[in-house]
């Protein structure tokens, strides 16, 4: 692999110049001010992006070497459809990049056009634990660059604020995608808060193993799953947006995959593991507000649950808002699975529930050791000793949550969940979550998405 070269476009492209007090001519132009650099190939010493570039990644780009990567608030990163560009921020390397409210950092496509897929994506890769579902990042990286993951779960990849990814995905074969932001065994010392991605080919989000920690993830109208978490990911993320275009979902073909706001796996067992391979996938989270296509005029036949928890994994979602499911709600499958949701390890607590049909949707017909079930039964767990409600999305009363093309979460006058959260369940009592009195993101005045984001892509 080469090393980190800059290539310069001139032209229409150069940098402005100043001119000297004696002399009325521009100053040459020299190299160094060129307002649009190429990135490509390896970073393997410490790099400072600023706002007065932009900065256009060609094809994979890799931050080696413990470097870090610092991108000042406001810089904006391209990329063309023709070299579809993904920035990997490998083992020992950090990224440095904190915009502010006023002043994001932006990934987006450089096309007049902009479509899904123009620009690759994020990767984090970090040295945290997982269970080894997957043996390398998927995507197409370089192979020397493929290897992820360590036993150092405090690992640091570095901070991600104010950020957001616009018009990512590359699919690089059936099941090998490049997501918006994929996190690839990323410890719990790293910093991700204020992301939204938007538009994106494939998942919004996706945790492959690991121990980070996030606050404040909005996924946008992008094509498969929002809330993608399998190879034993345990960490906490509280206050997370999921809005669906109920028009938009990547090419399934006969795979029988479906697009889901949530989709939670320990292990895929075509890879030969029993899914109580550990680390066990399970995370714990509070505080989304997750809306899926609610049968809308034109939703693709690819839409799924609002949620999905399979193959081994454990979870709690709680204080959480899930409305508009198209082939339902809740679903629970495989016997695993299903049996931490009975024995209460698992748990959809404190929370709305709205689906176009099936809000309790749990795999039935299953044999599991001392357990005697059926979806009725595990409904009535639901709504009782997990304390959420199944309600009509209209007495959830959010203010105009169904607008795909400016989406309004926060709560109307009278709903109820204005009020009654709790943290009184599992390890939700973690100093990580902030105890608030709402369920879902938001409550009815604070605006955390204001000024950063975008909505009508």
């Amino acid at each position: 692999m080469k090393n980190y070269a800059v290539g310069f476009v001139v032209g229409s492209l150069m940098l402005g110049v100043a001119c000297k007090k004696s002399d009325t001519k521009p100053d040459p132009v020299t190299p160094t001010e060129t307002k649009t650099p190429d990135i490509r190939g390896v970073i393997s010493t410490d790099q400072h992006w600023t706002s007065d570039k932009t900065y256009r990644l060609r094809g994979y780009v890799y931050v080696t070497n413990n470097a870090t990567l610092t991108i000042d608030p406001g810089t904006k990163i391209v990329s063309n459809k023709d070299s579809a560009g993904v920035l990997v921020i490998y083992r020992g390397a950090k990224i440095n990049a904190a915009g502010t409210a006023s002043s994001p950092i932006v990934f987006t496509s450089a096309e007049s056009n902009p479509q899904p897929g123009d620009l690759g994506g994020l990767v984090l890769v970090g040295q945290a634990s997982g269970n080894g579902n997957h043996s390398v990042i998927e995507g197409g990286v370089d192979a020397n660059f493929s290897a992820f993951g360590g036993n150092d779960d405090a690992d640091n990849s570095g901070t991600l604020k104010y950020i957001r990814i616009e018009y990512a995905g590359k699919a690089v074969n059936p099941g090998d995608e490049i997501n918006g932001l994929s996190l690839y065994a990323v410890g719990s010392g790293t910093t991700i808060d204020y992301v939204q991605v938007v538009r994106g080919l494939d998942d919004a989000y996706e945790f492959f193993g690991g121990t980070v920690n996030c606050k404040h993830l909005i996924a946008y109208n992008c094509a498969d799953d929002d809330f993608d978490m399998d190879d034993g990911y345990r960490g906490k993320i509280q206050f997370a947006v999921s809005v669906k275009d109920p028009l938009f979902t990547d090419n399934k073909g006969t795979s029988g995959d479906v697009s889901n706001n949530f989709e939670v796996d320990n292990v895929n067992p075509s890879n030969g593991f029993l899914l109580s391979r550990s680390p066990i996938t399970f995370p714990v989270l509070s505080n989304f507000t997750a809306i899926g296509p609610n049968n809308a005029a034109g939703t693709s036949p690819d839409y799924g649950w609002g949620m999905r928890w399979r193959r081994g994994s454990n979870f709690i979602l709680a204080n959480s808002i899930v409305i508009g499911g198209q082939k339902g709600g809740l679903r629970v499958q495989e016997d695993s699975s299903v049996a931490y949701y009975a024995r209460g390890t698992s748990a959809f607590y404190n929370s709305y529930l709205n689906a176009v049909t099936k809000p309790v949707d749990i795999q039935t017909g299953l044999t599991i050791p001392g357990i005697t079930y059926d979806n009725a039964s595990m409904t009535t767990l639901t709504t009782t000793t997990y304390k959420s409600q199944i309600l009509t999305a209209a007495d959830v009363k959010l203010t105009d949550p169904f607008n795909n093309a400016a989406p309004n979460l926060k709560p109307a006058t009278g709903s109820p969940v204005l009020s009654g959260a709790l943290f009184d369940f599992g390890t939700l009592n973690d100093s990580f979550f902030e105890k608030v009195s709402y369920v879902g993101a938001f409550d009815a005045s604070n605006d955390w998405t204001a000024q950063w984001t975008v909505w009508g892509k």
